[in-house]
Order: C-alpha cells, then structure tokens, then sequence
C-alpha cells in the first residue's frame, strides 16, 4: 500500500512518540519502588497489603510554623495519598518556644491543614517546652491533640494499645508509674507502643538516660512492650531490639542536630524527617521518611522481639 507524504510523516512521529513514551514508563516503573511521590506511581507500587491491621506514623519536636516543619508536613502528606492513614504519634514540643497555645493555628492547624481535613487524628504528649506556660495545661485540654484533659493516656487501635507519657522532670510520677504497670498488665493487645517525649536510648546530644533505664525497661520487657517512640532528640534514630523493645527517635519534625552511631544503633540519621509503621499480625514494617519523600531507612519489629 502507497503512503502519501503527509500520511508517513503522521505515522512517523507517531511511532517515535510511542517509543519514547513506552520507555519513559519503564524507566519510571525501575524508580518507583524509591520514590513515593507520584500518586499513578504508588497506585501501581503500594497495591492493597493483605493482612495489613493498622498503618499510623510518628514526628515530634514540631511546633516552629518554619519551612522545616512544612517540609515533613509536605512529606507526610504525600505519604498519606499513596498510603493513607488516620493516625499521627505527636511526641512533644509540639509548641515552641514555651507552649503558647495562642500560637496553635500557626504551628499546628496550618501546617497540618492537609492532614486535618482528610481526618487524621493527631494523639499529643508534653515535651520540655510545652509545659512552659500554665504547665502545658492549655495543650492538655486542646482538642486537636487528643489527649481529653490527661496528661498521661491509653487508647487503642484494634490490636495496638498505645500509652502516652509525660516524661518531664515535674510529671506525676508518683502515679503515672503505677497506672502504667496497671495498663500494661491489664492490655489485651498483642502489640503495645508506649511514647513520650524524652528519649530512653539515642546517640544525639542528650544519649542515653540512665533514670528511664532504671524505671521503664523492666516494665517493657515484664509487660512485652514492642515500641518505644519520643523526641527531644533532633534526628532520627531506630535501635535494635534491646530486650525485646525497639527505641525510635524521631525528633527531626522541623529542625536537626548532630547523631552519632552507638553499639546498639541499627540506623542514625541528621535528617528532617517522620517515622511511618504499618502493622501486621506478626510484624511491624518501619519506614523513616525525607523531605524529599524518599525512605531512607527500613526496619522491622517483630511480635515477639525478646
């Protein structure tokens, strides 16, 4: 069959347009399992997980309104549209400099406006500089943060119990240690994550803290405590399992600090970021996420870590 010039010239550029589209989707399809930004990209990378219970993440040392904490905000959006979920671990500092909660809408409900009107849930505890005005005591009674007037809570999501403490120097401890043992040994759930604010185990500027190692860890182990997630620390780091517990810090909410590696340390990282947990039956898939929307750390906590 004879082909008019102008008809050879149309199937050409045809042919050329479909090669070089057929090869940029096999080039994006090699990348697509690094980069979650691409909303196509993660209907073909994050397809349905089966036997997935509970997906939530975690980020704390927050509350500046600056562009670091919209940059893990932007992060955390993106992250929700490929997979989506509903809660979000708040450990501390969600207010600077001093708990001023007249500075609620520019710390929190802008720079999370995305998430908020999707539904998110947003579950607070006290860190250092949120007890500087009145104690923290306005954030305790805000609504966005969840925690309904209590310093210290429990609440579930089908099989994770989570338990928020407050770990600042004038906390209740008299009462909050006994309430958390009675939880513990009253908690039906297989998996069981407790957060604070202050760190157990880390490599930044503050290390290790001696007191907590003491007070909590025997309650961990004794009681099966998968998870321990805080803050105060500005960096982002996930321990082995130490006893049975793996110790996450994920404190790089809005701004960063030196990290270190220490013998226990399976990842450090000065990186402004979030931690992201999807949570199966026997299994918790950790992933620590960038500004740049790429996981830069992968972890796993199994049931029985001990």
């Amino acid at each position: 069959m004879k082909l008019k010039r102008r008809q050879f010239l149309f199937l050409s550029s045809f042919s050329a347009i479909s090669t070089g589209f057929f090869s940029w989707m096999l080039v994006r399809q090699n990348n697509q399992s690094a980069d979650i930004t691409d909303s196509t990209t993660a209907i073909a990378a994050n397809p349905a997980k089966k036997d997935l219970l509970l997906r939530f993440v975690s980020v704390a040392d927050t509350g500046t309104g600056a562009k670091g904490q919209y940059a893990v905000a932007g992060a955390m959006n993106a992250y929700h549209k490929q997979n989506p979920y509903d809660l979000v671990v708040l450990a501390g500092d969600n207010i600077y400099n001093n708990g001023e909660i007249e500075k609620i809408n520019a710390v929190f409900e802008r720079p999370y406006q995305a998430l908020l009107k999707q539904g998110v849930k947003f579950q607070a505890c006290l860190g250092n500089h949120d007890i500087r005005t009145a104690n923290g005591d306005p954030q305790v009674k805000y609504a966005g943060f969840n925690m309904k007037g209590r310093r210290y809570y429990t609440f579930s999501r089908g099989s994770v119990q989570f338990f928020a403490l407050d770990t600042n120097g004038n906390a209740d401890w008299k009462n909050q240690l006994p309430w958390l043992e009675k939880e513990l040994s009253l908690s039906k759930a297989p998996w069981k994550v407790v957060f604070g604010h202050h760190p157990i185990y880390a490599s930044g500027v503050y290390g290790i803290n001696p007191e907590f190692i003491k007070t909590f860890t025997p309650l961990f182990q004794k009681y099966g405590v998968q998870v321990y997630i805080n803050g105060h620390e500005h960096h982002y780091e996930r321990t082995r399992a130490i006893n049975g517990t793996t110790y996450l810090v994920t404190g790089g909410g809005a701004g960063t600090r030196p990290v270190r590696r220490s013998e226990w340390t399976e990842h450090s990282a000065e990186k402004l970021s979030f931690a992201a947990y999807e949570v199966y039956p026997d299994r918790i898939e950790v992933s620590a996420i960038a500004t740049d929307k790429r996981v830069f750390d992968k972890g796993i906590i199994q049931l029985k870590s001990a």
